[in-house]
């Protein structure tokens, strides 16, 4: 079967309470996938637990039939057909504890929107959210300026709003200029698939349109096949399902598969036996595609979280030490050799130690400002060394963009995020 089109996955990213599943929740409601008599059900129990207006939000965290079949809690994902394309929809929480959920996310997404509360506008982690979009590789973003309701519709609040958000983007290297900034309210459904008539002074695009208007995901299909294990579940009558994302390349029923790093280090063969997306058994899937899988050979032992299903005759790297280039976003003093914080890659997670700090260099040419820092601090973008207490698989930026990213992890909040550019392969 066909898929007729494209699959984009696209994340919604901001801070707690900005309203990111009711706008999404709103998204599914209004294009009809979800029955008026599942709303009314919503809506009741949003009320017996004294939260009278969450029913959209509880459309992503209610999916019970997908919860059960094990679509993470941490991010939901449902399928929406827009003019152009199937929309994967990831939402990632806003809230501090769940950043790391939100990295997986984001490392997947070909798009994102920001939703920013109209009320309470730039938050302290606004510029997280959009350091992380930056370097896990999100080009594409537009802001959704939410809860428009809660200040009267006023277009001087918004301007405010997109103001701030924009000076936010400059300093990431995003040009506000040609950022779509959209005003609405997921809550009263104002711009989300419907156009609001409360406020003729905007002219942009509602949520929907926006999707449309995201360009074509970059397919890397020429790539050799990688898809980092997002879970793992047990199936009755299936057995053990691997879920994630395929990155790169393409995977056909039948192909001879290793899982790496596994258990050992040494990784596991096997062989594709089923490929199912969207509750579909598909014969191949392709780059961008988020996949359920079942592999002759493979175990639930044998596979977790963070393992990469790579094609057999085209593995990917276990590495020794890494050369990364990396900024510091958020660093509570300053980062120097010796320090062994969690790197987040793909959906890895390894304590890795700075064993050196090679130099200090100017982001925006790449020319060296200094030779051997004795630290760096916060906004310093960094050529450095790097060993993993542990195994993880890891491309080069050169060799494969997509599996080269991570993100760098301590006290529950993101220090530092950047990509790798050289490795030593283990022996």
């Amino acid at each position: 079967m066909a898929k007729e089109k494209q699959n984009m996955n696209v994340v919604f990213v901001g801070h707690v309470d900005a309203g990111k599943s009711t706008i999404v929740g709103r998204t599914m409601f209004d294009s009809g996938l979800v029955p008026e008599q599942e709303m009314k059900k919503l809506r009741e129990e949003a009320e017996k637990h004294g939260k009278a207006g969450f029913e959209f939000a509880y459309i992503m965290d209610n999916i019970k039939e997908e919860r059960e079949r094990g679509v993470t809690i941490d991010l939901s994902y449902k399928k929406l057909m827009t003019q152009k394309w199937q929309i994967t929809i990831i939402d990632a929480p806003g809230h501090r504890d769940f950043v790391k959920n939100m990295i997986t996310g984001a490392s997947q997404a070909d798009s994102a929107f920001l939703v920013i509360a109209a009320q309470s506008g730039v938050q302290p982690q606004t510029t997280e959210h959009l350091w992380l979009l930056r370097t896990m590789g999100v080009k594409n973003l537009a802001v959704a300026i939410n809860k428009m309701d809660s200040v009267d519709y006023d277009e001087a609040k918004f301007n405010k709003v997109k103001e701030d958000v924009g000076k936010l983007l400059k300093g990431v290297g995003i040009d506000p200029e040609k950022t779509t900034f959209i005003a609405c309210s997921g809550l009263q459904g104002d711009n989300i698939v419907k156009k609001s008539d409360k406020m003729a002074w905007y002219k942009g695009p509602t949520i929907i349109e926006q999707f449309d208007l995201f360009p074509a995901p970059e397919l890397p299909t020429n790539l050799p096949m990688r898809m980092p294990v997002q879970d793992v579940y047990e199936i009755t009558g299936i057995g053990t399902v691997p879920v994630g994302k395929i990155e790169t390349g393409v995977m056909k029923s039948g192909m001879k598969v290793k899982v790496l790093p596994g258990r050992t280090g040494e990784g596991i063969e096997g062989e594709v036996k089923t490929i199912e997306m969207h509750h579909e058994i598909l014969s191949d899937a392709q780059a961008g595609d988020n996949v359920g899988i079942n592999i002759r050979g493979v175990g639930k032992k044998d596979i977790a979280r963070g393992d990469v299903i790579c094609e057999a005759s085209n593995p990917v790297p276990i590495v020794e030490e890494f050369i990364g280039t990396i900024t510091v976003i958020n660093h509570p003093t300053v980062l120097a050799k010796g320090y062994t914080p969690v790197f987040h890659i793909h959906t890895a997670q390894v304590p890795c130690q700075f064993t050196e700090l090679i130099a200090q260099i100017d982001p925006r040419t790449g020319e060296v400002i200094k030779e051997n820092p004795d630290f760096l601090k916060n906004g310093d973008t960094a050529k450095v060394r790097i060993k993993p207490q542990g195994n993880v698989a890891l491309e080069t930026q050169k060799d494969n963009a997509y599996m080269s990213k991570f993100a760098v992890r301590d006290a529950g909040a993101t220090v530092a995020a950047g990509m790798c550019t050289e490795i030593v392969k283990k022996k």
